[in-house]
């Protein structure tokens, strides 16, 4: 990890992979996931996704939650990988229910579009919620949208509006701001004033209970 940050010495992917490497055959998840991602992003050796595939698989199934996670994203996409959604469902819910924030947006969007799993609007708005509570700025605007439509909640502006709001302000700002000032359109002025004290509110709260 020094070499790979550069933390204390000089970055230097190549030895980076060098020790990832000697701890991962030792079956060291946290290594074997490491190593995956230099695969997966060609640091230190060629890209390769089939090989970055191997070691997020060895890690994941030792437990290791970011290598569930990325796992599931390589099923999803078919990157290295027979593109397969209910796998990557599979994936994505061990590490969603370790409370990996990534993965809970991505079991979320899953279950809205009924991607490997039958579409279920309550159970994405589960997903999307925790993972926005935890700060994830996709599952924030994922749940306005929800808000939004009225689907797998009631229809809600003024949730809607706080939940762009929140995902505007944790990262995902242009369509979140963009979708914010179109809900504000069909607003009172006492709902948007309501709807900005919520965000406020919420974001003291660091999310929770919102």
């Amino acid at each position: 990890v020094m070499y790979d940050l550069g933390t204390g010495v000089l970055q230097d992917y190549r030895t980076a992979v060098k020790w990832y490497r000697l701890a991962a055959e030792q079956g060291n998840a946290d290594a074997q996931y490491n190593l995956g991602v230099m695969y997966e992003r060609g640091r230190g050796v060629p890209q390769d996704d089939e090989t970055a595939v191997k070691w997020y698989r060895l890690a994941a199934e030792q437990g290791n939650a970011s290598a569930q996670s990325n796992l599931g994203v390589m099923y999803d996409l078919g990157t290295g990988v027979l593109q397969d959604y209910r796998t990557a469902v599979k994936w994505y819910r061990l590490a969603a229910e370790q409370g990996y924030a990534n993965a809970q947006g991505n079991l979320g969007t899953m279950y809205d579009n009924g991607t490997g799993v039958p579409q279920d609007y309550r159970t994405a708005v589960k997903w999307y919620r925790l993972a926005a509570e935890q700060g994830n700025a996709i599952a924030q605007f994922n749940l306005g949208v929800m808000y939004d439509n009225g689907t797998g909640v009631p229809q809600d502006y003024v949730r809607a509006h706080m939940w762009f709001n929140i995902a505007a302000s944790s990262g995902d700002s242009e369509k979140a701001s963009k979708n914010r000032d179109i809900v504000a359109g069909v607003m009172t002025p006492s709902q948007i004033e309501k709807a900005q004290d919520l965000a406020r509110e919420c974001v003291r709260k660091n999310y929770k209970g919102c």
